[in-house]
């Protein structure tokens, strides 16, 4: 099981790096399946985005992708928030609503056809509230938050498809360092380090898989039909979720 899970997880790794996301809303989904406790997702789920997103960060910073005039006010709204989340305490049934309808929404994100999309007018105040909002739900759930931005930015055209990746793949990388921070603060690290330790395969899983997808890309799968795969994984694992608490 755990060495499926690891190349599961290196996978999804590969896959998402490619376009400057973390995973994590596909390693949750997965952790869910394993009957692991649920405090425990979120920390590895934040670790794994970490390691992931930040050598493409470090990519799409030295090709000159990332505009900081731009990116710094939203990240400095969404990063203290995401500790913020990560240190609320939650009880186990309001964390698995959380967590939950946050994949769910991450399933339905994907579907989205964003090439289709009409442009969206939004004021620079409510894009700066919108980071914000993802920042702390991102704290509190384990997932990064791009997934969620990425199609919004592209909604409104707030910049070209690269310059967002660039972006998405930084506002997860500041989400999950300070959102990790705070679920440490919360639960100790004795507490959730050690048991968490347990699962170094997923963690080198993603490392490895992490950095050849932030090199090469993906060119052997179509998009449409990834995103398609992932928001069904997503989805299953958000109802299934979602039914521990009815």
């Amino acid at each position: 099981m755990s060495a499926m899970l690891a190349l599961l997880f290196g996978l999804i790794a590969l896959i998402y790096a490619s376009v400057g996301f973390g995973g994590g809303s596909s390693y949750t989904a997965l952790l869910t399946f394993t009957g692991i406790e649920p405090r425990l997702i979120p920390v590895i789920s934040l670790c794994c985005n970490i390691i992931v997103v930040t050598g493409g960060t470090i990519r799409f910073w030295r090709t000159g992708l990332i505009d900081w005039r731009k990116v710094l006010p939203l990240l400095a709204v969404s990063a203290p928030l995401a500790f913020v989340g990560g240190l609320m305490p939650l009880k186990e049934t309001t964390f698995l609503f959380i967590l939950g309808s946050m994949l769910l929404l991450s399933a339905v994100t994907l579907l989205l056809p964003q090439e289709r999309l009409p442009k969206v007018v939004v004021p620079n105040g409510i894009v700066l509230g919108i980071s914000a909002t993802l920042g702390l739900l991102a704290g509190l759930s384990g997932i990064g938050g791009g997934i969620f931005m990425a199609p919004i930015l592209h909604l409104i055209r707030w910049d070209d498809g690269k310059r967002i990746a660039a972006f998405a793949s930084l506002f997860i990388l500041a989400n999950s360092i300070t959102g990790l921070a705070g679920q440490l603060q919360k639960g100790g690290l004795d507490g959730l380090i050690v048991p968490a330790a347990d699962y170094w395969p997923m963690l080198l899983a993603v490392l490895i898989g992490g950095q050849i997808g932030s090199h090469i890309g993906i060119k052997l799968f179509q998009p449409a039909m990834l995103r398609r795969v992932t928001a069904l994984l997503v989805g299953y694992a958000a109802i299934r979720l979602l039914l521990q608490i009815v």
